[in-house]
């Protein structure tokens, strides 16, 4: 990485989107080279182009600029305007790849953001919309962003063929409020969504019987909802999935899910997710590892004032964030061990000064 004046240099295809992300959100550009160069396939796959296309929507001003071979890009960023858009995904990639960079910049559009984007709903790779709907989101209300935040799953659409279609809505803010967050309370109640799609509706009840089997163990209060869609809504495949989670009595949250694979039985898919959520369970800390990037973003936009926020170890992914999140705004975060008087202690202290980010592109009208 080097920074050449206001142009912010990576090489690599590696956290490709949040580098996008804090591009758009600093105003500086960023250019991208050497993606793939010793590939079979060199250059940007199908999805990186989409959502590169998705971006330019969602923005006005944006000037991306792709090599010949495609193993280049140079973005500079335009401002975040939001409006009513719609977007096809590709069917390389589920919808949580291009939702969750729109999520980071919805709230500092012009207009709010009402977005219709079909595609797959549900996959191994990245985050379903059951949990950017019932875990992302609420993670954005620590931010005092919650008025109008909503995202409606018109159609599922599981693998290969896709099929689904979900409406984001995100209103606009001005700023974002300060975190600190660094209880995260006991564990009170765990909720999940159960659903199967163009299978016999019995899987769903199977894969919530399997999970109660290993959760009823520890806690009273479950609730697991099944979700059968049927004709036009369930898209145009079958397949299955279980997305759980696990809040406390401080409102920390933590996720997990697993979806169906050929072969593989429903219940097999609901101790699979039990096991993850048991396993986030036990980081601890006040944000799962699946959302720490959020968090540190909004930390990083908050106001001028020391944000606080307890959470487990970082993953690699968050590692190069929080580099990432220097080179652009030239924050640094201080990482202490939560507890120094217990030398077991796992957990971390992330702080950090806000960068008191206004949103100027905040339509007044």
């Amino acid at each position: 990485m080097a920074s050449l004046g206001t142009i912010v240099h990576f090489s690599g295809h590696y956290h490709f989107r949040h580098r996008l992300v804090l591009s758009i959100l600093s105003g500086k550009s960023v250019r991208i080279d050497k993606i793939r160069p010793d590939d079979k396939n060199p250059g940007l796959r199908d999805y990186e182009i989409s959502l590169l296309r998705l971006l330019e929507k969602v923005t006005n001003g944006t000037v991306i600029e792709i090599s010949v071979t495609g193993t280049a890009i140079l973005l500079k960023p335009g401002i975040i305007a939001g409006g009513s858009l719609t977007h096809d995904c590709p069917l390389s990639r589920s919808i949580g790849y291009f939702l969750e960079p729109v999520v980071m910049l919805a709230p500092f559009s012009k207009k709010p953001l009402h977005l219709t984007i079909r595609g797959i709903t549900t996959d191994d790779n990245d985050l379903s919309v059951d949990l950017i709907r019932t875990v992302t989101l609420p993670h954005l209300q620590l931010f005092g962003i919650s008025d109008g935040l909503e995202l409606r799953i018109k159609k599922r659409g599981s693998p290969p063929e896709g099929g689904g279609e979900v409406q984001f809505l995100c209103p606009v803010v001005k700023q974002v409020k300060t975190l600190n967050f660094v209880d995260p309370g006991k564990i009170k109640r765990i909720r999940g969504i159960s659903h199967a799609v163009r299978v016999n509706p019995q899987f769903s009840n199977r894969m919530i019987e399997a999970s109660r089997s290993i959760l009823n163990r520890y806690i009273p209060d479950i609730y697991l909802y099944s979700d059968v869609y049927k004709g036009e809504e369930s898209g145009k495949s079958p397949g299955y999935a279980l997305s759980i989670l696990a809040e406390t009595t401080n409102s920390a949250l933590y996720c997990a899910e697993a979806t169906s694979k050929p072969g593989v039985a429903p219940e097999d898919i609901g101790l699979q997710a039990s096991r993850a959520l048991l396993s986030e369970i036990k980081q601890g800390g006040c944000v799962d590892r699946k959302h720490q990037t959020l968090v540190l973003l909004m930390m990083t936009l908050g106001s001028e004032d020391v944000g606080r926020c307890r959470m487990s170890a970082p993953t690699t992914r968050t590692i190069q964030f929080l580099r990432d999140v220097k080179s652009f705004f030239g924050i640094s975060f201080r990482v202490a061990t939560a507890d120094p008087s217990d030398p077991d202690c796992v957990q971390l202290l992330y702080s950090c000064y806000g960068t008191g980010y206004v949103n100027a592109n905040r339509s007044l009208a």
